[in-house]
């Protein structure tokens, strides 16, 4: 027995000295292997006689488990070791002020988006989405576009292939199927916004196939041109951040609003820049005007009990006159020398309080 005693002190101290993983592996091997000292001594149990082996036996079986627990609890206390220095060296002060972000920009359209759904958020509107991918009726029907319309033909519209029943789907080619959608879910009041991406076949300086607009809908009983009016105007003057801004609003046609009309804003040329609310000039921003009859029917909704308005403005040319981008192309040119030019922090965020933009 002195034997066996002494080859678990020598084991045991081994383990205790054991400094790193590598090490209590390495005596693990020695002792528990196949041709570890224990396992060694194992193999010697069928030449012992009965009364030998009925001795040794349990004491062998002893030596294994005690160097086994020693090895395993070696094992988590280098591992509860390593976890502490590591967690020592990657602890982080909360109470220090945050690094500035190097890497990434918010692109100006997504900042752009943000920033109205801030506006019209604080306006009392709710955000709505639908599919890029619409069909006929959602995308003009709905919307009192008469059969022969141009912007149904192939040149505004990218369509697909035609269905066994010649009906086709296209790309939306503009967020209003949204508002056909909550018309027909949702009962009024509404009061919504409708953020996407639309698509036609158009593509200069200022016209890309793709773009992005932002549209408005408000369907209850008592909405009028007054309350359109000042909605817009309330946006301009927190969009471009300034106290006054002077608006217009001339007579135009869209087949899904009667009235309609498009808002225009005063602005000046100073140099490069434009700067909006002041001088004698106009621009046309958005267009608008009061939800047609016809679209009200479509949606199943009664015409002499409900009424409301709706407005749509491109949010790249929004992006552009705020921040002084001459290219609309160069929105979607992936280049990232020019993002980091134009682009924004991501920590900060649109609010009305601490102000939209930079």
């Amino acid at each position: 027995m002195s034997d066996i005693e002494n080859l678990e002190r020598d084991l045991i101290a081994k383990v205790d000295a054991a400094d790193d993983e590598a090490a209590v592996e390495a005596v693990r091997v020695a002792a528990l292997g196949k041709k570890g000292a224990v396992s060694e001594r194992m193999k010697t149990l069928g030449k012992m006689s009965p009364e030998e082996r009925k001795e040794m036996g349990p004491a062998l079986n002893g030596l294994k488990t005690r160097v086994a627990a020693a090895i395993e609890a070696k094992k988590a206390a280098l591992e509860e070791i390593a976890l502490e220095a590591r967690l020592a060296s990657e602890k982080v002060d909360v109470t220090l002020p945050i690094k500035p972000v190097s890497n990434g920009k918010i692109h100006p359209v997504s900042q752009v988006f943000e920033e109205m759904i801030a506006i019209f958020s604080a306006m009392g509107f709710d955000v709505a989405e639908g599919p890029d991918i619409e069909d006929d009726f959602h995308n003009f029907t709905a919307l009192n576009f008469p059969a022969d319309h141009p912007a149904r033909e192939m040149h505004d519209t990218f369509f697909f292939e035609p269905k066994e029943d010649d009906s086709r789907m296209l790309l939306r080619t503009h967020t209003s199927p949204v508002q056909i959608r909550t018309m027909m879910t949702q009962k009024p009041p509404i009061r919504i916004i409708i953020p996407g991406r639309t698509f036609r076949c158009d593509s200069d300086q200022t016209h890309t196939p793709m773009f992005h607009q932002v549209e408005g809908l408000v369907i209850d009983k008592q909405t009028h041109m007054g309350h359109l009016k000042g909605t817009l105007e309330a946006f301009a003057k927190a969009f471009f951040e300034v106290d006054n801004v002077k608006t217009r609003f001339r007579p135009h046609f869209f087949p899904f609003t009667e009235p309609s009309a498009e808002m225009d804003i005063g602005y000046e040329r100073v140099g490069n820049e434009i700067r909006m609310g002041e001088g004698e000039k106009w621009m046309e921003i958005l267009g608008c005007g009061m939800v047609h009859a016809n679209v009200l029917k479509h949606c199943g909704l009664d015409p002499d009990e409900y009424q409301g308005f709706a407005f749509g403005m491109g949010v790249d040319r929004l992006a552009m006159l705020k921040y002084g981008i001459p290219d609309l192309r160069d929105f979607f040119a992936a280049d990232a020398r020019w993002l980091e030019h134009y682009g924004f922090d991501p920590l900060d965020q649109p609010n009305l309080a601490t102000g939209l933009s930079r």
